[in-house]
């Protein structure tokens, strides 16, 4: 609810992919929000029932093409779930209208605009907008959040693995220069319109590397990390895909400066965590599976030291598509709209 306690009116655009239709199934629930418009460019006319079948009874507005006037009118805070090099210039268009907009692109997730064209093939439309840009991983960017008018909801990559590793750099325990990070993904990371390599019979029953070296969310880790000690970090990322739906589970690896044994280390990640409502630090012997975030805004993290290398073992599972992505998005919603950031979201995991 708003001051005068009038539910927040929110648009989706970009409501027919998969971060949309995950916008739409959580925000149907959040007792605060009203969604009032939705657009989508393939789907235009169509109602949200026949693009989505699941959520037949539960939302009956038909898909608009986006006139960014329009959905001004219609909403006071407007998630944009468009590809990267769109919402840039959907975002100027909004934010003049006097509009709150949360990207899930990762259009305005690198603050530098060289970094952007490097990585994105681009020149980015709306660089004036890069640092004012609050980069939306509410655990450690609350404060920021609050005041914001436009947030940028981080890659699912990125927010496993700076969750796992954030708590180390703070504490400064490890050396930055000897991160090793190995991460899986399952198949709707890839986003919903049709890929060969992403085809049933391509698909199941593998797992490979992919896009080695030189995967889109390097230089977000890196931008986070570096900001984090104030100097240039780099890391090696190496991502991979398994035959699923749904899931990052991330293993980083890092050599410790300060020793730590593990009980020492889950203590840190316990006081980094404490007040955290989505982020679960599990007990000895104990480390995370994608099943058991399924569905949920969950991050789960799991500790191990290996004494004879002297190398710290965060081991990060989280849903993509929620705490990867449209949940996330609405935490920060909550937190820009002086909500509690649980609302809508305190959902347990799916299990099988």
């Amino acid at each position: 609810m708003d001051d005068a306690g009038r539910k927040i009116r929110v648009a989706v655009v970009g409501a027919s992919g998969y971060t949309g239709v995950e916008l739409l199934r959580l925000l149907i629930n959040h007792p605060a929000v009203e969604i009032t418009a939705l657009t989508s460019e393939s789907y235009a006319d169509s109602s949200i029932e026949e693009v989505f079948p699941s959520l037949f009874g539960m939302l009956t507005l038909t898909c608009k093409k986006f006139d960014p006037r329009e959905v001004a009118k219609q909403a006071d805070l407007i998630f944009l779930a468009v590809p990267h090099n769109t919402a840039m210039t959907a975002a100027a268009e909004l934010l003049p209208l006097g509009r709150k907009v949360i990207d899930l692109s990762a259009d305005f997730r690198l603050r530098d605009p060289a970094v952007y064209r490097q990585w994105y093939g681009v020149d980015h439309a709306a660089p004036e907008l890069l640092k004012e840009a609050v980069y939306a991983l509410p655990e450690f960017y609350r404060q920021q959040l609050t005041t914001a008018r436009l947030a940028a909801a981080p890659g699912c990559y990125p927010t496993a693995v700076l969750l796992g590793l954030l708590p180390l750099f703070k504490r400064e325990v490890i050396d930055p220069d000897s991160l090793v990070i190995d991460a899986i993904s399952g198949a709707s990371g890839a986003g919903r319109k049709p890929d060969l390599p992403l085809h049933f019979a391509e698909l199941y029953g593998n797992c490979k590397a992919y896009k080695v070296a030189c995967h889109r969310h390097t230089p977000e880790i890196e931008q986070e990390l570096s900001c984090c000690i104030g100097r240039e970090v780099q890391v090696t990322f190496t991502p991979h895909l398994v035959a699923t739906v749904r899931g990052i589970l991330a293993t980083i690896t890092a050599t410790f400066v300060t020793f730590k044994d593990a009980e020492e280390l889950r203590t840190l990640y316990r006081e980094c965590y404490q007040n955290e409502p989505f982020v679960r630090i599990l007990p000895k012997g104990r480390l995370p599976e994608t099943k058991q975030v399924r569905g949920s805004n969950l991050c789960d993290i799991g500790l191990a030291v290996d004494a004879r290398t002297r190398r710290a073992i965060v081991v990060v599972a989280i849903d993509n598509l929620v705490k990867g992505a449209s949940g996330q998005a609405i935490q920060a919603m909550n937190v820009m709209m002086g909500l509690d950031e649980r609302t809508g979201l305190q959902l347990a995991p799916l299990f099988p």
